[in-house]
């Protein structure tokens, strides 16, 4: 790995960061977006996944893209594009008739077969009614899908023939198989099945059990249950490790649960699964700032949100994406009940009101703790758990110069306590 230090204050220039995951420019925003000189306003924000959970990046300079993905013909075959595959399927049924005919019309000219050759009338072909390319590729196209027209047909003349139908039938039924199995799986892929599990256009911050949450609404529009539900979240952002590297589109987790769980909620009618901010939430500093989008600074991140499940009818797994950026995190507002009960006694989920979102009567507010680091007895001393860069540095220069005092390097944890001032 390689690091880098962050760019020095006193230089105007972008410098470049290359390490394990990203190479980009320091001063570059993470997703495109940037204070306007004057404005204060920020520009669109490109995404790392689309809403609808396609992936937006692009991948370059792979040596020998083109034989990994002949490598895997089969995936390559069900991620072609629908156009390309019945463009496919056309022109390898039609090029394996031409090209078979053309072998039989090879055999004809080499038996003698042919109308220019004037065969005697004793004289047995090695097929019947094959004089001419034409009728070759009749022939062909007649044997490989076994339609059999009556007159046309090989005799015992030639064991070529027989051995040359045998091994038409044998390979163009084995294309046959690949072709259709690429379409089935292609049609039955969970991907669509995903196409019918809907998420809220917006994520809301509002109070829930005296806590600020971020929450979301997922709903499946099948009556056909998702079994084992979960869904986690991953919020992309720069942050600085304890070795001075900034990193680029850095994943830390965002857990989500339904009630006091997290564990296969039943998803049966839409759900809120909402993530509590506290001081262990890695959008605390966001939060910290009342949902400050507006700043370029905190505003600098993406959130995805994944739900995998197995689907009832086929068993098998799922998985739906989404993505929310900081202006479509509204802080203050709340999801409003989309279920009812009808007048003959049914439960109703009125899907006009999904992805509606109304103001919040108490704006929630988060309170970091007035200390965010936590202590705990180890062997008779404290070790600090805080995660600043910069007092870490301080609990690290000071250990060392305690152990030069000392003349020897502390194996265990160092007690000391580094103001929050």
């Amino acid at each position: 790995m390689t690091s880098a230090s962050p760019p020095s204050s006193r230089s105007s220039s972008p410098h470049k960061v290359c390490h394990s995951q990203t190479q980009t420019d320091v001063l570059k925003p993470l997703l495109g977006g940037s204070s306007s000189a004057g404005s204060g306003t920020l520009r669109k924000r490109r995404r790392i996944l689309t809403k609808d959970g396609r992936s937006n990046m692009r991948i370059e300079h792979v040596s020998g893209r083109n034989a990994l993905y002949m490598r895997d013909l089969w995936t390559t075959f069900l991620e072609m594009p629908w156009r390309y595959k019945f463009f496919l399927f056309t022109a390898t049924f039609a090029g394996t008739w031409f090209v078979f005919g053309v072998v039989w019309y090879l055999l004809a000219l080499v038996h003698g077969d042919l109308l220019e050759f004037d065969p005697p009338s004793n004289h047995t072909p090695c097929v019947m009614q094959v004089q001419t390319l034409t009728a070759a590729f009749l022939f062909s196209l007649e044997s490989q899908t076994t339609i059999g027209y009556g007159f046309r047909c090989i005799t015992e003349e030639c064991p070529a023939a027989i051995i040359l139908l045998i091994l038409q039938l044998v390979i163009t039924m084995l294309m046959e198989i690949f072709i259709t199995g690429t379409f089935l799986a292609k049609i039955a892929r969970p991907k669509k099945r995903s196409g019918t599990v809907k998420f809220s256009q917006h994520a809301v911050v509002s109070t829930h059990e005296g806590q600020p949450c971020l929450m979301i609404r997922v709903a499946n529009m099948r009556k056909s249950l998702l079994l084992g539900c979960q869904v986690t979240g991953k919020l992309l952002q720069t942050s600085l490790t304890k070795e001075g590297e900034t990193v680029r589109m850095d994943q830390r987790n965002v857990p989500f649960q339904v009630d006091t769980s997290s564990d296969s909620p039943f998803l049966i009618l839409p759900l809120t699964f909402y993530h509590i901010i506290n001081d262990s939430s890695p959008l605390r500093a966001w939060a910290a700032k009342g949902g400050g989008w507006t700043d370029p600074e905190m505003a600098d991140f993406e959130l995805l949100v994944i739900m995998s499940a197995t689907i009832e009818p086929t068993s098998a797994t799922c998985q739906v994406r989404t993505s929310y950026l900081p202006d479509e995190i509204l802080w203050g507002y709340e999801f409003p009940p989309v279920v009812s009960l009808s007048k003959s006694g049914k439960y109703v989920a009125d899907f006009s009101f999904f992805d509606k979102v109304a103001k919040t009567t108490m704006t929630p507010i988060f309170k970091p703790s007035s200390s965010q680091h936590e202590y705990q007895s180890n062997g008779g001393g404290l070790v600090s758990e805080g995660t600043d860069p910069e007092k870490i540095r301080l609990e690290q220069s000071y250990r060392e110069q305690r152990g030069e005092d000392r003349g020897r390097v502390r194996d265990g944890p160092l007690s000391v306590r580094i103001s929050n001032v």
